[in-house]
């Protein structure tokens, strides 16, 4: 069973400036409407990038450290012990940031749509995924510009 004393970081992020650590604790739990994931983020680096869901709604929860948060209204440091709510779409728009000296620790309470899809507006990109209980399924990133109209590659059927 998961235990927020001593998680399993099982997945970990290693990019340069989004090196961080995650524990998927509803993966782990086999949750299959509510995701829960305990996020360790060290000095100088970035959770994720700014991102909205369309299906998603998410709460973070402050556990050690005040990380700086992103969102449509700009940055601000959150004290330890808060909450806050990123609700469905452009409104929902966050990113956390670490720029103390120690590491931090949130909980990201989120719920699962079937598929997600999320928005990453300062990069004009898409992501979608499939929410298995595991993890796992179909993903993937695209560049909004490459964007192509509905009927573009359609045949229509034949007809015999």
């Amino acid at each position: 069973m998961p235990n927020l004393r001593q998680p399993d970081f099982d997945e970990p992020r290693g990019h340069p400036g989004f090196t961080c650590r995650r524990a998927r604790l509803g993966h782990q739990l086999a949750t299959t409407r509510i995701g829960l994931s305990l996020w360790e983020l060290p000095p100088g680096e970035a959770a994720y990038p700014y991102h909205f869901h369309l299906g998603e709604e998410e709460v973070l929860i402050v556990l050690e450290g005040s990380p700086h948060l992103r969102t449509p209204d700009g940055w601000r440091e959150l004290p330890e012990g808060e909450v806050v709510a990123f609700p469905v779409g452009e409104d929902g728009a966050h990113q956390l940031d670490n720029r103390t000296d120690a590491t931090i620790r949130f909980l990201a309470i989120s719920t699962h749509g079937m598929p997600e899809v999320t928005v990453y507006p300062d990069e004009q990109k898409l992501g979608f995924g499939e929410r298995h209980p595991r993890g796992g399924g179909l993903r993937g990133f695209y560049r909004i510009a490459d964007a192509v109209d509905y009927h573009e590659g359609v045949v229509p059927p034949e007809r015999g």
